[in-house]
């Protein structure tokens, strides 16, 4: 199936059904700075989004630099910390390098994604290196 026609689909089901979603599941960590260079735009700082929501690709989403200037909505689900996710909080974050070369080193190593610092406490509590989430392209 296309990736258009899942798009189809998916939207059809979350009409249809209010708790359906069709996002992935993984985890995020956060980084600070350095951010650049980057794998996605070397030294150009013009691409990161004024926002300061952006992130760094783990491997299973990197796809050979594919990953670079996506977009993904996230949301924290849980973390081994008790409360420590922003309730209600959903995010739309750009991917501007690889997490296993960022410069800035992750707080987890295993993550799906890292989210800049700004990102990451708009989701959750900052005193936590590792959140489980859900995300979309």
């Amino acid at each position: 199936m296309s990736k258009v026609t899942l798009s189809l689909v998916c939207l059809f089901l979350s009409t249809l059904f209010n708790n359906f979603s069709c996002a992935d599941v993984g985890t995020a960590a956060q980084y600070g700075p350095p951010f650049i260079p980057t794998k996605c735009f070397g030294g150009d700082a013009s691409e990161f989004p004024s926002s300061n929501m952006f992130g760094a690709a783990g491997e299973g989403i990197w796809d050979n630099g594919a990953a670079c200037g996506r977009k993904y909505k996230v949301r924290c689900l849980s973390a081994v910390v008790p409360k420590a996710c922003v309730p209600g909080q959903n995010i739309q974050i750009t991917i501007v390098d690889r997490a296993q070369s960022s410069i800035s080193r992750p707080s987890s190593e295993r993550a799906t994604m890292v989210l800049s610092t700004n990102a990451f406490q708009a989701i959750a509590n900052a005193s936590v290196s590792l959140i489980n989430i859900e995300y979309q392209e």
